[in-house]
């Protein structure tokens, strides 16, 4: 329908997550009407990332040296460390303003009907950083979903007797109305209740 190179760019813009045909068509119409120097710097971007970024040694979590900026930082608390499955997971808990720990990206969730194993995931440098002493508490902050939850309740069993290992509270989020939750909800919320 449209000419070869439009049709590319479409197809790979498609590729992106959370980007279907017709955002891909949307995106790659505005950036035929943009100055061939917007297209090149978005091109330069994107090889730079491809190019410079890199894992953190430490927790792997994107870098553009050898530790992450949470790794280089001195007045965070390398007693704890927070578990999470992708780097994207670190966001949240930064913009909360409570953490101020360490962290761990496993680079993914256990899924055996998926092929992902144990030994897919970075469990083994996470064992090794308790093993190499320091480490208090491991904070797990992996999806409440069943993928998340078996990555969990795995690395709880792997670390038990080693360090303190909590998760995350999980239920019902503020400002919700209880008459609007769902049942799976509102039962975390009563099983991860606390004394006020």
């Amino acid at each position: 329908m449209f000419p070869t190179p439009v049709e590319q760019l479409i197809t790979e813009l498609a590729r992106l997550p959370g980007i279907g045909r017709r955002s891909a068509q949307r995106i790659a119409f505005y950036m035929l009407r943009q100055p061939r120097q917007q297209a090149a710097t978005l091109s330069q971007a994107i090889v730079d990332v491809k190019d410079r970024i890199s894992f953190c040694r430490q927790c792997f979590n994107f870098t553009d040296d050898d530790l992450c900026v949470f790794c280089r930082d001195a007045r965070r608390d390398a007693s704890l460390i927070c578990v999470v499955e992708e780097p994207s997971d670190i966001i949240p808990i930064e913009k909360g303003g409570e953490y101020r720990g360490l962290y761990h990206v496993l680079g993914g969730a256990l899924s055996p009907l998926d092929g992902v194993d144990p030994e897919h995931l970075r469990i083994h440098e996470l064992a090794g950083r308790v093993a190499a002493g320091g480490v208090e508490e491991v904070i797990i902050a992996t999806n409440p979903n069943t993928t998340g939850e078996s990555t969990a309740m795995f690395i709880a069993d792997e670390l038990r007797g080693k360090v303190k290992v909590t998760r995350l509270a999980s239920g019902l989020p503020v400002g919700a109305d209880l008459e609007y939750a769902d049942e799976a909800t509102v039962s975390r919320a009563i099983l991860g209740r606390r004394e006020i």
